[in-house]
């Protein structure tokens, strides 16, 4: 699309990679669109994001803004003065900048920058990742120019007649050209002939996921299956120094690099339900288990996973009962020829590849309409 005028963008996300990546991502696809488009980013002070968005070549300001205390503690009393300086600063920050429209994906300072955004008569777009929306983007909804959605039914729950399902921003690069399985078995290390389990838990890995492996390690020891396992910084050093945890069949990474090459190996795939990874899992096409976090915010991850079990896409196995249940439940499905071909086939069709391209011509969109 040519435009005439180079636009101004405010964009508001952070605290997790899971809000931070969608933001980079719309903004990287203006940018090829339309290169002499300005860019602002608002974050939270002392989150990620101060560090993320510079890093991809964006400017950022932070506001002093967090989430509010379910407890009673000195952060629950500070949180009202919070809320009053960064309403005050986004203020400041949209009449300072003159945006021609602000992009919320989620995280603190994205409530105070597009309620300011909409009071002063700036179009707002809210890309919700989740299959249930925070209490922050449901209130935001009503003002905004266009919702942008991961999930089918959230027109019954954002009061705004703008709801499009467009997916969430991934990285499509990594499910592009995808080595064969017997390059990435040994790539691995591992034997061809034998089904093949992806563990994956993010940078930092999941404690309760790691514990639940090796709680029933022998039980992987002793099948014919393969294990790719893995465990995050913060158990790596434990896990791989634990001799009894080591065979042939069980290779302990702390970090996996060579996605495609992990991707393209399994078989079976168990991973956390965050909003972004299971867009990923969407377009691998691999059937999955999903453990839920129980403590992600508006318990988001239970519902993502839940929406992948009424389609049939996964299996989801509650945190509290992992040590149990995990581990012979994922043996048992590895197993099962005809579930695993229908289990990857719905979950191949829930895939978005166009989500950035889509929620960038929703975009440009209502840029047009506000010209017109």
């Amino acid at each position: 699309m040519s435009l005439t005028k180079s636009h101004k963008f405010i964009i508001s996300g952070g605290g997790t990679g899971g809000h931070i990546y969608p933001a980079i991502a719309i903004a990287d696809e203006i940018k090829r669109r339309e290169p002499n488009a300005e860019f602002l980013f608002v974050g939270a002070e002392d989150k990620m994001e101060m560090q993320k968005v510079p890093a991809a070549g964006y400017e950022i300001k932070g506001l002093w803004i967090s989430g509010l205390s379910r407890k009673l503690s000195l952060d629950l009393l500070k949180f009202p003065f919070k809320v009053m300086s960064s309403l005050w600063n986004s203020k400041k920050i949209i009449q300072e900048f003159k945006p021609d429209m602000a992009i919320g994906t989620g995280g603190f300072a994205s409530g105070p920058v597009l309620y300011m955004a909409s009071q002063k008569n700036v179009p707002t777009l809210i890309q919700e990742q989740n299959s249930y929306p925070g209490i922050t983007n449901k209130k935001l909804a009503k003002n905004a120019s266009a919702i942008c959605v991961a999930y089918t039914g959230l027109d019954n729950i954002f009061k705004n007649d703008n709801v499009k399902i467009t997916g969430n921003p991934v990285r499509v690069e990594v499910f592009q050209n995808l080595p064969t399985k017997e390059e990435a078995l040994a790539f691995f290390g591992l034997e061809k002939g034998k089904k093949t389990i992806l563990s994956v838990g993010g940078s930092l890995g999941s404690r309760n996921k790691n514990n639940a492996w090796k709680a029933q390690i022998e039980k992987v020891k002793e099948s014919n299956v393969q294990l790719i396992w893995q465990t995050g910084s913060v158990d790596f050093k434990n896990l791989s120094n634990n001799t009894s945890l080591q065979a042939d069949n069980i290779k302990i990474l702390e970090f996996i690099y060579e996605m495609k090459m992990a991707y393209a190996a399994a078989d079976l795939i168990v991973s956390r339900a965050g909003a972004i990874a299971i867009s990923e899992l969407c377009l691998v096409g691999k059937p999955v288990v999903l453990l839920p976090l129980p403590w992600a915010a508006e318990d988001h991850q239970t519902k993502n996973a839940e929406a992948l079990v009424k389609e049939e896409a996964a299996l989801m196995i509650k945190d509290v009962v992992a040590n149990e249940e995990l581990v012979p439940a994922v043996l048992k499905l590895v197993q099962d020829d005809t579930l695993l071909k229908q289990m990857g086939e719905n979950i191949k069709k829930l895939g978005k590849p166009n989500a950035t391209k889509d929620i960038v011509d929703e975009v440009f969109r209502i840029l047009e309409e506000k010209k017109a």
